[in-house]
């Protein structure tokens, strides 16, 4: 269980408490006797059911305990939903509280239902946004084109366009009718080489076959390569997804490099398998080898947190996904809050570390709450331009 679960499960479990005790007290103004008794049964266990649903979202402990997969991801994404929608609630409740005590000593009787209607709609406003989220901007696919300035580039690299597509997560929250909808747009674009970021579905349940499918159709000048995820390793297909990739003309990177020659210059392509949070002391161990004399360095990694560590190794460019772009963003005095920012600064979008720069998508689908806010799916178009 990653830290970023265990605080959500903690402030989940705080307000359900909080919202039980409420129902409780509601409750006991309306039933007795045995009626009471069932409420009151029925109000605990739908709070341990939901928290016990929050719980199956965490992929990782899932497949350790051997939980089939599509069913807990399907019951965990309703309850994470429920849990998330029902906390923002609570806390508008509660910052409401005091100055509605205050307004209804002093606001005649029909002001005073129009300010409560207000504020009954602003405590709606976290089921609309998730229900927005999750049936508009999850599937709002974008592509998005970025230049990259490296210092140094040389003259036969310039402009060179890497396509970019990560976060896959074909599962019950992303179809392939969709994922063929990226595929697509993406075909449009011309790369000179295509790059895949990780994880290609979210369970062992999840129809990997499909997912590389509609990837082979995916064309560049000097081929499509990618490396693996945190969920392939969770449900345990890494070597299967390498085969059958290669089947299809996409080689995965699995702590190996593939220059490719563009002109006179030669970009070095180095991929490693998901580098874990739980052991940073080990971030890239031996990805250094991997690095080409003379040619432009390009590191695919899914987890972003390494960057840092690719720099000081000294590759010019990396390459990563996993944050989702927090996958809930919000803005708040022109800063954004997500839930990534928990476990890295890398959350979104291009960052520079010395004459190094790291890109990191947003991907293509979601994990955990099938819903994105703030942070729409995207197909990257990257052009490398000398700084």
């Amino acid at each position: 269980m990653n830290p970023v679960g265990v605080a959500l499960l903690v402030v989940f479990a705080c307000s359900q408490l909080s919202l039980t005790r409420l129902l409780l007290a509601r409750a006991r103004l309306r039933f007795a006797g045995r009626t009471l008794g069932a409420v009151r049964a029925a109000v605990c266990i739908f709070g341990v059911l939901v928290l016990a649903g929050y719980i199956c979202t965490m992929s990782d402990l899932m497949a350790r305990l051997g939980v089939p997969g599509r069913p807990a991801m399907i019951f965990g994404a309703g309850c994470f939903a429920y849990l998330l929608a029902a906390t923002c609630a609570l806390a508008i409740h509660a910052l409401m509280s005091v100055p509605r005590r205050w307004l209804n000593a002093d606001v005649d009787p029909g002001r005073r239902r129009v300010l409560n209607a207000a504020g009954n709609a602003l405590m709606a406003s976290p089921f609309v946004m998730i229900g927005y989220g999750a049936l508009i901007e999850r599937s709002d696919f974008r592509v998005r084109e970025i230049e990259i300035p490296l210092p140094g580039l040389p003259r036969d690299l310039e402009g060179l366009g890497l396509l970019q597509i990560s976060d896959i997560h074909l599962s019950p929250f992303l179809s392939e009718a969709e994922l063929a909808r990226v595929i697509d747009a993406a075909c449009e674009l011309r790369p000179h080489v295509t790059l895949i970021t990780g994880d290609l579905i979210s369970s062992p349940d999840d129809p990997l076959d499909a997912c590389i499918r509609q990837l082979a159709r995916l064309k560049a000048d000097a081929g499509v390569f990618g490396c693996m995820g945190n969920h392939e390793r969770y449900a345990g297909v890494e070597d299967i997804a390498e085969r059958w990739a290669a089947r299809g003309g996409i080689r995965f990177l699995r702590h190996r490099a593939q220059p490719l020659r563009f002109g006179s210059a030669v970009l070095n392509l180095a991929g490693v398998d998901y580098q874990s949070l739980a052991g940073k002391k080990t971030y890239l161990r031996g990805a250094e080898r991997l690095l080409a004399p003379g040619a432009c360095n390009v590191l695919l990694s899914h987890n972003p947190d390494v960057f840092p560590v690719a720099a000081r190794q000294g590759y010019n460019l990396m390459l990563a996904g996993h944050t989702h772009g927090g996958q809930v963003t919000v803005e708040i005095l022109d800063r954004s809050i997500n839930p990534a920012r928990f476990f890295t600064p890398y959350v979104y979008g291009l960052y520079r570390l010395g004459p190094s720069a790291a890109y990191v998508t947003r991907g293509i689908g979601t994990i955990g709450l099938p819903a994105r806010i703030g942070a729409p799916p995207e197909i990257c178009m990257l052009r490398l331009r000398k700084a």
